[in-house]
Order: C-alpha cells, then structure tokens, then sequence
C-alpha cells in the first residue's frame, strides 16, 4: 500500500519559517520524481517544487529564493524548508511522488500565514 504522509505545517507569522516533511511508504523512493504543490482557498493547485530522482531541483517563481525542496533516498523523506513566509504562501500543501504511470498524493497539510 503506497502512503505519501505530510507533516510540519502550522500558523507562522510573516517573515518566519516552517519546514514541511513528507513520508514515503509502499514506492521504490529513489526511483520517484517528488514534488509539493499547494491549493489555496479558491485556487487551483499549483507547483510549488519539485526533486528528480537525482536530485535536480524546479521551484515556482513565487517561491525561488525563499524555498528549498531536498530528498533523503536512504529515509524515503522529502522535505520543503519555507523561510520568509508570505501570506500569500497560505494554503494546503500537498506531497506528490510520480513515475511514469505511477502518480500518488499525500492528503495535504495546512500551512497559515497570519500576523
């Protein structure tokens, strides 16, 4: 049974941090391109970042500069450290991995950003 499990978001004032984690189970890991997408209410889902299976990286021009997405193939781990958060950064963040015809989504944690 495949799983994709995120965790870290929360409430975060303007300007701090947060770093999101996703778990992998029931997928050869290493094989998978990773990547987080996020919703926001009223909006469709968007690329937030994503990882190749060596590591190659691809933001969303809204985020580069603030967010860094890395993989830990040995722990089935990816995470997505967020530093200047925006308000505009709100929104369900959503834990994807894919493989040719293989495509999984996590169930999505909330991340706020709110003074």
């Amino acid at each position: 049974q495949v799983q994709l499990v995120e965790s870290g978001g929360g409430l975060v004032q303007p300007g701090g941090s947060l770093t999101l984690s996703c778990a992998a189970s029931g997928i050869i890991f290493s094989s998978y391109y990773m990547g987080w997408y996020r919703q926001a209410p009223g909006k469709q889902r968007e690329l937030v970042a994503i990882i190749s299976s060596g590591g190659t990286t691809n933001y969303a021009d809204s985020v580069k500069g603030r967010f860094a997405i890395s993989r830990d193939n040995g722990k089935n781990t990816m995470t997505l450290q967020m530093n200047s958060l925006k308000p505009e950064d709100t929104a369900v963040y959503y834990c994807r991995g894919y493989y040719f015809i293989h495509d999984y989504w996590g169930q999505g944690t909330q991340v706020t950003v709110s003074s």
